[in-house]
C-alpha cells in the first residue's frame, strides 16, 4: 500500500478489544505477538513506529476479578493501576524476540494542553525513536478525572500525531472501515474506502459505541481522523482482530483512508505563521540573517539581544537588527531568561553557561518561518 510504503513515521493505536479477552480478561498473547512481528519489519524498512495502546483498565478488571458491570471512576482507576504493569509486560515480552526495547508514556489531557508538557512529551517521543526505542502511549487512567480524560485512545492517538508530525495514524479496531450506517444493525449499510475531506454527511455516518469491552466508537475515530488530517496525517482505519494486520493492509486488506489535507511540516508552519501576538523577540545580527534566508536553524551565537516575555515554545518574532524588519517567526526552545544567558554563545557554550541545554539551537529551521 503506497500510504505506509511512503510514511516515515507511523502512529498504531491498538483498542482494548483486541488486546483483552473479554471473558477471560487476559491479554490476546498471540494476536499481540503478530502485531510486534509485523512493526519489526516496518522497523527494517527504516520506518519509525510509535503505538498507542488501551486495555490496562480490561486487563485489570480480570486481576480484582470484576464483571461486565460499568465501573466506577475509582474502580477504573484501581482496575487501570494493575492492568497497566501486566500491559506493558505483554508489550516488552512480545517485542523482545526481536530484540526491539520499548518504553512506557502515559499521558492526560492536560499533558496535551499545556504547552509545556507537551514539549517534554514530544521531545521525549522524539528522543525514544532516534534511540530505535518504540514508545508505548497510553492514556493515564490511574490519575485522569472525567474533567481531564482525552476520553478515548483514537483521539489520544491523534493528539500524539500531532505531537511529533506522523505521516500515518493507523486505528486497529474491531471494525474494518468506515460505513453509512452500522453494518452490524443495518445490512444496507455501504462501505466507504476513500475519504478525501470529511464533510458533514461523512460526520452523520458516526455511529454510537459498540463493542463491549471499548469505550471508543465510530464519532470518535471520526473526530481522530478531523485532527490528524488537519495536521497533515493520513488516517487508516481497519479491521485489527485478524492475525498480522499490518501486514494484511500491505497486501491490500480491506480499511477506510482519511487524506491529510496538507503535510505535517506545512501545517506547523501554517499555525506559526497565523500567531498574530508573538511572546516575544529575538534580534539578530546580519549573519544569522543570511543564514536563516539559506534554510538554517536559528542559533545562539547570531542573536545579540533579547526582549519581552516568553516560555520555552512559545510563539516569538525574529528582528534584523540593521533594519528593525520582523523577517521570521518561531517556536523557541529557551525561556527569554535563559536565551538572555546564552546570547551570542556558540553551541557548545550553552552547557558551561546554564549548566544544562535543551538542543544547540534558538529556533530550530523546521519550527521558524521566514515572513520576508
Amino acid at each position: 500500500m503506497h500510504i505506509l510504503t511512503s510514511a516515515q513515521r507511523i502512529i498504531i493505536k491498538v483498542g482494548s478489544s483486541l488486546i483483552a479477552h473479554k471473558e477471560q480478561g487476559k491479554a490476546r498473547h498471540y494476536w499481540m505477538a503478530g502485531l510486534a512481528q509485523d512493526i519489526a519489519a516496518l522497523r527494517r524498512d527504516g520506518k519509525e513506529v510509535v503505538i498507542v495502546t488501551s486495555g490496562a483498565v480490561a486487563l485489570g478488571r480480570g486481576i480484582l476479578g470484576f464483571d461486565a458491570k460499568p465501573l466506577t471512576l475509582v474502580d477504573k482507576q484501581a482496575a487501570a493501576a494493575c492492568g497497566q504493569f501486566l500491559l506493558m509486560h505483554e508489550w516488552q515480552n512480545v517485542f523482545a524476540e526481536d530484540g526491539i526495547k520499548v518504553a512506557q508514556l502515559l499521558l492526560t489531557l492536560d499533558d496535551s494542553e499545556s504547552r509545556k508538557r507537551y514539549l517534554n512529551a514530544r521531545t521525549t517521543l522524539n528522543a525514544l525513536l532516534a534511540h530505535g526505542v518504540i514508545p508505548i502511549v497510553n492514556e493515564n487512567d490511574t490519575v485522569a478525572t472525567a474533567e481531564l480524560r482525552v476520553g478515548d485512545n483514537d483521539r489520544l492517538a491523534a493528539r500524539v500525531a500531532q505531537m511529533i508530525s506522523a505521516d500515518v495514524l493507523i486505528l486497529l479496531s474491531d471494525i474494518d472501515g468506515l460505513y453509512t450506517a452500522d453494518p452490524s444493525k443495518n445490512p444496507e449499510a455501504r462501505f466507504i474506502a476513500d475519504v478525501p475531506h470529511i464533510t458533514e454527511q461523512i460526520c452523520n455516518y458516526a455511529a454510537p459505541p459498540s463493542s463491549r469491552v471499548g469505550t471508543g466508537g465510530m464519532i470518535t475515530k471520526i473526530e481522530a481522523a478531523m485532527m490528524a488530517t488537519s495536521s497533515g496525517c493520513h488516517m487508516i482505519l481497519a479491521q485489527g482482530a485478524i492475525h498480522r494486520p499490518i501486514n494484511a493492509l500491505h497486501a491490500g486488506g480491506k480499511h477506510t483512508l482519511f487524506h491529510a489535507q496538507t503535510s505535517p511540516l506545512k501545517a506547523r508552519k501554517e499555525w506559526i505563521a497565523g500567531v498574530f501576538s508573538p511572546s516575544g523577540m529575538l534580534v539578530i545580527d546580519e549573519g544569522a540573517c543570511a543564514a536563516l534566508q539559506r534554510g538554517t536553524s536559528l542559533l545562539p551565537v547570531g542573536v545579540v539581544e533579547v526582549r519581552g516575555t516568553f516560555q520555552r515554545g512559545d510563539v516569538v518574532m525574529v528582528v534584523r537588527s540593521f533594519t528593525g524588519n520582523v523577517i521570521a517567526k518561531g517556536l523557541v526552545c529557551y525561556p527569554d531568561h535563559e536565551m538572555r544567558a546564552i546570547v551570542g554563545m556558540q553551541s557548545a557554550q550553552i552547557v558551561e553557561a546554564l549548566g544544562y541545554e535543551r538542543g544547540d539551537v534558538a529556533i530550530h529551521r523546521d519550527d521558524l518561518v521566514m515572513m520576508i
